[in-house]
């Protein structure tokens, strides 16, 4: 059995006695019912996740995987693509959007090249688990074999599972991929049965007047390689990334071990996408961080039922919403250790 296979294996149910052992206490602190809102929902989620009515934070970490897109070549870009090498190179000397969140969590930034179309390899600080040197061009043909994308998954399985083994035990998911949100809005189309044009929007700063373009590759993609929406390492293969597949791993590796993972904007969704198709368990263990703009993202999460705690109007990627939400879930899990329940305040 195949490390996919195993790692899906383990993911259970949340701990529902736990989480109502968890919801117990926290409607009886020192406090109306439900004032605390989604923080309190979201102390519920994590006692379940744990199956520790007092989960605890110890260590965190946003991991960035980064990796191009052959179908960058049809033009869906306003960046050129070395961006993407470029700016993976800045992660390990803490100089981009994600890292300046992460000191303001105390987090780490673990960053992973899955599959730059270029060498990294003498960068420090970057971990190298390249399958291929970028995706080839979907609009041709799969973006990946079957056998890649698989990999891809089990990649973010392994690294999540190095992390755990040094402790972390709250993740975010991050990325770096010029024309991943083509990737992204190809497999959102897909699962969720919409046509391109209800999923796709700017990305980095694309041409508004360039959008049809963007639109109709798309569609092409996916015309040309008709991926299986009920399969999601199918869809993945044909029309996804390496970074996507990565991520999704991430996510699937800690729901086998019981781990929090809080997914970021529009490409994460997409991970989730398919993540969730491949064991649908996996989507309890995601904390959605915040609403992204780009329209595919609102849409995958509401397909997801996942409802997200922060609309700031991001879509930077990277994982720095995700990390913001660090806060967040760290405020959750203080509310529970530190108020008193009206019983110990002597009431």
């Amino acid at each position: 059995m195949g490390l996919l296979k195993e790692t899906t294996a383990k993911i259970n149910d949340l701990d529902h006695q736990v989480m109502k052992q968890a919801e117990e206490r926290v409607n009886h602190l020192i406090k109306p019912v439900g004032s605390l809102g989604k923080i309190e929902k979201l102390l519920i989620q994590l006692a379940g996740i744990t199956r520790n009515p007092f989960p605890e934070i110890h260590n965190k970490a946003v991991i960035v995987m980064a990796a191009d897109h052959g179908v960058y070549k049809e033009g869906i870009a306003s960046n050129p693509q070395e961006i993407t090498a470029i700016q993976t190179k800045f992660f390990p000397q803490g100089a981009t959007g994600v890292c300046a969140f992460a000191k303001q969590t105390n987090s780490k930034v673990v960053t992973v090249d899955i599959g730059i179309d270029g060498d990294v390899s003498t960068t420090p600080g970057v971990i190298h688990r390249k399958i291929k040197y970028g995706t080839d061009n979907m609009v041709n043909g799969p973006a990946m074999t079957r056998e890649e994308a698989i990999r891809s998954i089990e990649v973010g399985i392994e690294v999540a599972m190095e992390q755990m083994n040094q402790g972390v035990n709250l993740f975010a998911t991050g990325e770096m991929g010029i024309g991943n949100t083509t990737a992204s809005s190809a497999i959102t189309s897909v699962v969720l049965g919409l046509d391109p044009k209800e999923t796709t929007w700017l990305g980095a700063n694309y041409p508004e007047e360039k959008m049809a373009h963007k639109i109709n590759v798309i569609r092409k993609a996916i015309q040309v390689n008709q991926p299986d929406p009920k399969d999601g390492i199918d869809i993945l293969s044909k029309v996804g990334g390496l970074e996507i597949g990565g991520m999704a791993g991430i996510m699937i590796g800690c729901a086998a071990n019981r781990c929090p993972v809080v997914m970021d904007g529009y490409i994460s969704a997409a991970s989730a996408l398919i993540a969730s198709l491949i064991e649908p368990k996996v989507k309890d263990y995601i904390i959605p961080s915040h609403l992204s703009v780009e329209i595919g993202a609102i849409k995958a999460l509401e397909y997801l039922g996942l409802k997200p705690m922060l609309d700031l109007d991001l879509r930077l990627g990277e994982g720095s919403g995700a990390v913001l939400a660090f806060n967040l879930v760290e405020a959750a899990v203080m509310m529970n250790k530190e108020m008193f329940t009206f019983e110990e305040a002597g009431f």
